[in-house]
């Protein structure tokens, strides 16, 4: 899930800013950003962000500056320098007249600059690592509140799965019905409009029964999909997106079948919407820890 968390503070002269992002992902990839000396800090931040994330890209950005103040900035002595000998040269070659001074010297600018920023190796971990805390908590927070609207989304899309089983399961006996009173008068027609064979007739419409019977593949995905609901009530804590994967597959292939045993135009109609409902469900799962 995406998700944000920042925390700045300070460390003796250096200002540390931490940053966390996050965006959608089937699985966990940490990239870190580090300063310069800071690489010791990987694992550690790897393992902090692999407590709190199962998925998704997680990017950590730690940067350091010079924490202000009147030492924020300080002269550029080698520029200053330098602009003195060439100011001095120019006006010796062609004698001109004047003095080299400060307001001179202050108009050429760029004669100040800021402090060279603070070594990673001169901050101890134990001044890094709260930060780093309070940024993924931020980042963890703004994933929760996510995954709550993610929680609403599947349960509508579990809703019309579920319409979509009562629907079939209101269709398919009307199925046979029909069939057997098509095999009725075909024998009719066959027959002269003799008496059709009833019991001949109803040997085949219990093997057509057999054959379209679409009943255990709707008990299966009714209960693929109480399963699916006790999962959404887990503990946030709790990982469960790759359960509720699985879920969705069989869910796929119970649909899929009663698909294959349709033999009925509306079936075939209330299985394609089913499908699509799975289809978002997949694309919404990707993102669930």
């Amino acid at each position: 899930m995406t998700g944000f968390g920042s925390a700045t503070g300070t460390a003796g002269e250096t200002a540390i800013a931490v940053e966390v992002r996050s965006v959608n992902g089937r699985h966990l990839r940490v990239d870190v950003r580090l300063p310069a000396g800071g690489e010791s800090w990987e694992p550690r931040l790897r393992e902090l962000v692999g407590e709190r994330a199962d998925r998704g890209s997680v990017d950590v950005t730690i940067r350091l500056e010079d924490a202000g103040g009147e030492g924020a900035l300080e002269l550029d002595r080698e520029r200053v320098e330098a602009l003195l000998r060439a100011l001095q040269t120019l006006r010796e070659d062609f004698s001109l007249p004047g003095r080299v001074d400060l307001p001179l010297i202050v108009q050429a600018g760029g004669l100040l600059r800021r402090r060279t920023v603070p070594a990673a190796f001169d901050l101890d971990w134990a001044s890094l690592e709260p930060l780093v805390v309070r940024a993924l908590d931020e980042l963890v927070t703004m994933r929760e509140r996510e995954g709550e609207r993610l929680e609403r989304d599947l349960l509508e899309r579990v809703q019309g799965l579920e319409r979509g089983i009562e629907h079939v399961e209101e269709l398919a006996p009307r199925r046979l019905e029909r069939e057997r009173a098509r095999l009725l008068e075909a024998v009719s027609e066959l027959t002269g409009g003799r008496d059709a064979d009833g019991e001949r007739v109803a040997r085949e419409v219990a093997v057509l029964a057999d054959k379209w019977d679409v009943g255990e593949e709707m008990v299966r995905a009714r209960a693929h999909i109480e399963a699916f609901r006790q999962l959404l009530d887990e503990p946030a804590a709790v990982p469960v997106g790759k359960r509720l994967g699985f879920l969705v597959q069989e869910l796929h292939r119970e649909v899929n079948t009663t698909g294959a045993k349709a033999n009925d135009a509306a079936i075939s109609h209330v299985v394609v919407d089913m499908k699509n409902e799975i289809e978002r469900l997949r694309e919404q799962i990707e993102n669930v820890e």
